[in-house]
């Protein structure tokens, strides 16, 4: 018998909520998949505090959510929150107002528990057996997962993310070359420690997931509007993820914002998140990556159905 329930997913950028029927371990409808850029991470990399303006934002968007959990008659509820909520000296003023809306924990993920629901959600519809890496871009974190193509075997975190990357670098509209440099540089010296964990060149299939990977792939495919079934599993090469990196590197915000597939609220800090990208590509001689909708939120989803106590 299916069971109702709901996934939140609270990033550095971004505020999530799934709400589906799971049955046998799997998704099998779903009724709300929402997103609203949130921001909750402003400032965090350089004050080690939440921006109160963007808490507020945070858990307005929660309470909306909680709404939505009513209407549909949710059974129960897991929420996650990741990168700039495990770097903030004041997460308990989030924790606090996550129980009062929700009356449920939230639970802030380390690096590798976040790595590992990335993959289980990317994954879950793809077939097993093949080598595959996932790479999520989130706006504090960055994960590479390797696994076989259902279960990860190795991951890395690291504290690289659109976000993050932004406010350290691209302080000109649009960015000077020299602030891309100095960017990409920064994405280049924390790859250095994959090597240590995983090898990419491992894996015969890329998957990757999250906004900047599908934004990238969306302006990719040409796209007059964002449309997640021509997303995902949509497949972009390496040099199509430098052509956009370049574009939108080159572009200001405004330029950004108006172009028809942009997420409001994504258009300052996409472009931190394709040179993130490209550099990756190039580093690990990435021939092409797979976009996925499904990501670490149905991850959460997946995991709460396995719980036996309920909750």
């Amino acid at each position: 018998m299916s069971e109702r329930l709901a996934a939140f997913d609270v990033g550095t950028n971004s505020t999530r909520l799934l709400v589906a029927d799971v049955d046998g371990g799997a998704i099998v409808a779903e009724h709300a998949r929402k997103m609203v850029i949130t921001r909750l991470g402003k400032g965090v990399d350089r004050t080690g505090r939440f921006d109160p303006a963007a808490l507020a934002r945070t858990l307005e968007v929660l309470a909306g959510y909680a709404g939505t959990c009513r209407r549909l008659g949710v059974a129960r509820r897991r929420l996650v929150a990741t990168s700039a909520t495990r770097d903030a000296a004041d997460r308990q003023t989030f924790l606090d107002g996550v129980h009062d809306l929700l009356g449920v924990d939230a639970e802030v993920l380390t690096g590798q528990a976040e790595a590992a629901t990335a993959y289980r959600g990317a994954t879950a519809t793809l077939a097993e057996g093949l080598p595959t890496l996932v790479v999520d871009i989130g706006g504090g974190s960055t994960e590479l997962i390797l696994g076989d193509g259902r279960a990860a075997r190795a991951m890395i975190s690291l504290d690289i993310g659109c976000v993050r990357l932004f406010e350290r670098h691209l302080h000109h509209d649009p960015p000077t070359a020299g602030e891309a440099a100095a960017l990409r540089a920064d994405v280049a010296a924390h790859l250095a420690e994959v090597a240590g964990v995983l090898d990419p060149s491992a894996a015969d299939r890329v998957v990757g997931v999250a906004g900047t990977v599908t934004t990238v792939t969306a302006i990719a495919l040409g796209l007059d509007a964002y449309d997640p079934r021509r997303i995902h599993r949509a497949t972009v090469d390496a040099t199509e993820i430098t052509c956009v990196a370049d574009k939108l590197a080159a572009m200001t915000v405004a330029e950004r914002a108006a172009l028809p597939v942009m997420a409001r609220g994504r258009e300052d800090v996409i472009a931190a998140g394709a040179l993130l990208l490209d550099e990756l590509v190039r580093r690990f001689g990435i021939r092409q990556v797979i976009a996925s909708e499904t990501d670490i939120l149905d991850g959460i989803l997946l995991g709460l159905a396995e719980r036996p106590d309920g909750g």
